[in-house]
């Protein structure tokens, strides 16, 4: 049974355009972005390894966009019933979409991390960009977990709010305003910034500091995995908590 619904979730999935259009931008757009950055980065930006991934962020807030229209599309009418007419529990089928969105986004994160190092190494071939340190392979490889999470992220947003529109708004006014002005609160707001979950994410894979501009953050109270693990519950929690909110809505 647990094929079958894997089967069925990733039909679904790429049954219409809107995923391979989501996919596409998530890889776009990082990969231009580090193009244009490094090709017109002046000499007090340094060509490194975690600045390559510096705008990793812009595919992580496509893929949970993607997660958010997969996730919360289920609640239509006409998809509910198809979908529960070969599976009573809701619980099975929302485990096989959260797996099949989850892989998904733990490719794109690798596709996306590599291609961005490989893209800046192109364009500036005289950087010393090779992958010498653990902490080099973090930046890169490291993608490959932030994205999967970031999936599971959506996934959970998507069964709280149950509403693409809904879901979406808050999703990027969260990734795209919140978390920035956070910083910017007098006295707290640097404190507070660190505990934010995608500069979490960042920090983990190296580009945390970069991220928060010319603003000096406080040392950070945790390390790169720590990051990823306190990254890792918080979306674990938030799909932990759609699907009792969604089988307490439907009991």
């Amino acid at each position: 049974m647990i094929t079958n619904l894997l089967r069925a979730e990733r039909i679904k999935l790429f049954s219409t355009r809107a995923p391979w259009w989501c996919l596409a931008i998530a890889f776009v757009a990082p990969l231009g972005f580090t193009a244009l950055f490094f090709a017109l980065a002046g000499p007090e930006i340094p060509a490194t390894v975690g600045n390559t991934q510096l705008a990793s962020g812009n595919g992580r807030t496509v893929l949970l966009v993607l997660a958010i229209l997969a996730t919360a599309s289920e609640f239509n009418w006409g998809t509910m019933r198809l979908t529960f007419q070969a599976v009573p529990s809701r619980v099975p089928a929302l485990v096989a979409k959260l797996a099949v969105l989850a892989a998904l986004g733990a490719v794109l994160g690798l596709v996306v991390g590599f291609g961005s190092w490989g893209l800046a190494s192109l364009v500036q071939p005289d950087a010393d960009l090779a992958l010498h340190s653990a902490a080099d392979w973090r930046a890169v490889l490291g993608q490959s977990l932030v994205f999967l999470f970031t999936a599971v992220a959506g996934v959970g947003v998507a069964l709280l709010l149950r509403s693409v529109a809904f879901g979406l708004t808050v999703v990027l006014v969260w990734t795209q305003v919140l978390e920035g002005l956070v910083i910017l609160i007098p006295g707290a707001g640097k404190h507070i910034y660190q505990w934010m979950p995608f500069h979490a994410a960042d920090e983990f894979v190296g580009a945390g500091g970069f991220a928060a501009g010319p603003l000096q953050l406080p040392d950070a109270p945790l390390g790169p995995w720590g990051y990823l693990g306190y990254f890792a519950a918080i979306t674990v929690a938030l799909f932990v908590a759609g699907v009792l909110a969604t089988a307490r809505r439907d009991a």
